[in-house]
């Protein structure tokens, strides 16, 4: 069984590679992708160029379509810096 990779997107700029390249590891062309969407070549091509202005229904569908998921998670507490707030030198 191969462990699923984690690819944090922590702001909209990371997703247009990230859905570029889970298209191409899923084998289609934007043709072909857009084709199932039911959109246009010319739409999906926007899509992966500017994520911050995709409906999330149509981002679910297209994830859906790649066979990737959307997890939520708590982003994990920062490290302790060693040192204590109430020594903080002003």
């Amino acid at each position: 069984m191969v462990t699923p990779v984690d690819y944090p997107v922590r702001a909209p700029q990371h997703l247009p590679a990230l859905l570029q390249a889970f298209r191409k590891q899923a084998g289609l062309t934007q043709a072909e992708a857009a084709a199932r969407l039911g959109v246009t070549q010319q739409t999906l091509s926007a899509l992966e160029r500017n994520a911050a202005q995709v409906s999330v229904s149509r981002l679910l569908n297209l994830l859906g379509l790649l066979g990737v998921e959307l997890v939520l998670r708590p982003r994990a507490p920062p490290p302790p810096t060693g040192r204590h707030p109430a020594k903080a030198a002003w």
